[in-house]
């Protein structure tokens, strides 16, 4: 099933509960704008290539729109369609004044030269400076983009409109005026909600076990701060394979194996009792919480009957079907759903907006401690509902984000 229609099915749920009418369910399922250009660049090694672009502004009701740009060779319309539907659901969930859109290319990165990729991200922002800004919609790094591209991208705008204008992006560098903190928040701002989660329920890290999939920025952070509470992590995978050991991994180990240029099972031989399998195997590991922290659609009906963990962190954007969330859900596993649980990153850019607007910058410990707090407040408005209609924790947060939404739809007069 297409990524975007998995969001109609989150929302046509969360409408039901709040008793939402037709016309407004199909408003809230169609995007504000959806932008589109081809764009054709000089090659380094020669003659020229057109890559497709999208730019897909779903919703802005509540504040500018905001959201990544990946540069991905199966980036197409519905993806990003589905992604900027899915950021205006996390701003609304944090509470951020933001809304939801989201940009991509369709390219191999990686057959590209930096100054090819540079070239790539210039013509980007001339093909769409008329509906980007600060007031308008502030872009941001998303699969294969990074702070570098998105100085680059700055700098473009920046040519075009002839002024300084840093809280157009975020996720920049440091030195064109990028927040402190932004590089690890969204596994920060995950693991911050898990910590909720449990002290909601009384368990304690340190007798739990952790299985994680993905070891890249977002798994990697996730898997050190689960060790730094306390909790054993006796999984790990990346896409060469999975690492486990039930006595415990040394997880810093294994990530500076990792960091070092190698995968992660290469780092089997030098562990006493760790066993190594196939990729998907960190999925069915007998273990407490399962962080998926890779791509989406892991967790499906075809495996979500071999999950054991009894708590899931979705890191990763869509890393379960709905057919599997409901699988899942009737056996009683608590699923911290993508839209609560990796917002800590959007909730850091819209700091660094905020930063780049007043011209004042935060020292990395309010950055922490204002994203802490901001996560926290989220995760406790979503278990509310979630226990008081007697939902999950997915459907509780669609419907919070949606009740945003269109409080903030009728204010404006649009339904």
């Amino acid at each position: 099933m297409a990524a975007f229609e998995y969001f109609k099915q989150h929302v046509a749920k969360a409408s039901a509960l709040l008793e939402l009418s037709d016309d407004v369910q199909s408003k809230l399922m169609t995007p504000n704008r959806v932008l589109r250009a081809e764009l054709t660049i000089p090659l380094e090694a020669g003659g020229t290539q057109t890559f497709p672009a999208y730019r897909v502004q779903f919703n802005n009701a509540r504040g500018p729109y905001k959201g990544g740009i990946r540069f991905h060779p199966e980036a197409d319309e519905d993806e990003v369609s589905a992604l900027a539907a899915m950021m205006a659901i996390k701003c609304a969930v944090v509470g951020i004044p933001l809304g939801g859109a989201k940009g991509g290319v369709a390219v191999d990165p990686k057959k590209l030269s930096q100054k090819d990729l540079h070239l790539l991200a210039r013509e980007y922002v001339k093909a769409f400076s008329d509906y980007i800004g600060p007031d308008q919609d502030i872009p941001a790094p998303d699969v294969y983009t990074n702070a570098e591209i998105m100085g680059v991208m700055l700098d473009e705008y920046e040519r075009i409109t002839g002024k300084s204008q840093p809280a157009m992006i975020t996720g920049k560098p440091i030195s064109l005026g990028g927040s402190l903190g932004r590089g690890t928040a969204t596994a920060d701002g995950s693991i911050e909600v898990l910590k909720a989660l449990l002290e909601d329920r009384h368990l304690e890290a340190d007798v739990l076990t952790a299985a994680i999939q993905g070891a890249g920025n977002a798994g990697g952070q996730a898997a050190h701060l689960l060790y730094s509470m306390g909790m054993s992590v006796v999984s790990i995978a990346d896409s060469k394979g999975t690492l486990s050991s039930s006595e415990g991994l040394d997880i810093e180990k294994v990530l500076a194996f990792k960091e070092a240029g190698n995968h992660i099972p290469d780092a089997g031989s030098h562990m006493e009792g760790a066993t190594i399998g196939a990729s998907e195997d960190v999925l069915s590991a007998a273990a407490d919480v399962l962080v998926p922290a890779a791509l989406e659609e892991q967790i499906t009906k075809e495996n979500a009957e071999s999950v054991q963990a009894g708590i899931i962190l979705e890191v990763a954007n869509g890393p379960i079907t709905p057919e599997a969330d409901a699988s899942l859900c009737a056996r009683g596993v608590v699923v911290i759903p993508d839209v609560l649980a990796n917002a800590g990153g959007v909730t850091v850019s819209y700091f660094e907006w905020v930063q780049n607007r007043s011209g004042y910058y935060w020292s990395a410990d309010i950055v922490r401690e204002g994203m802490q707090t901001t996560m926290r407040k989220a995760y406790h408005a979503v278990a509310s509902i979630a226990a008081e209609r007697g939902v999950s924790l997915r459907e509780a947060s669609y419907a919070l984000a949606l009740e945003r939404i269109t409080e903030a739809m009728r204010g404006r007069g649009e339904i």
